[in-house]
């Protein structure tokens, strides 16, 4: 008998950490998806929302970004973008820390000048004290060509 309650405390404590993780996969997959329609709509306080205030954006150019630098590029035009998909996506939840990463695609209309990019993306997202994901990091990086 103990070793069955045993057995299903067990098993319970396990579900109840899958479901924890499952719910914090959901909710860094919303936080992502927010971005995305974030830097579509390039709406200033929308964007403001998903930075920590330490973040770090790279661009797979080289150029890295605080927030701020972040949120300026994209209401200002100087990043635009016309559509914006992320496909392939996958998020791995340790903690208070995610990894989330992307094939980033979209046509672009950076400082006027239409043009297409597709890149590959990894982001780490942190849950603040509140239990909201924050980007912490985002490294973007040239994808292989094919031979």
């Amino acid at each position: 008998m103990k070793k069955l309650l045993g057995s299903a405390l067990f098993s319970l404590l396990i579900s109840g950490t899958c479901f924890a993780q499952s719910a914090d996969v959901t909710a860094v997959n919303n936080a992502v998806e927010n971005m995305r329609l974030a830097m579509l709509s390039a709406k200033k306080a929308e964007l403001e929302k998903i930075g920590a205030p330490n973040l770090s954006y790279g661009h797979s150019s080289g150029r890295v970004e605080n927030n701020a630098e972040f949120v300026d590029a994209i209401v200002s035009g100087k990043s635009s973008f016309v559509t914006l998909n992320l496909n392939d996506q996958t998020v791995n939840v340790e903690g208070d820390v995610a990894i989330a990463r992307h094939i980033f695609e979209a046509k672009t209309n950076d400082s006027g000048k239409p043009g297409e990019v597709k890149i590959g993306v990894m982001q780490v997202w942190q849950k603040d004290k509140v239990g909201n994901w924050k980007l912490l990091a985002r490294q973007a990086y040239k994808l292989p060509q094919p031979q």
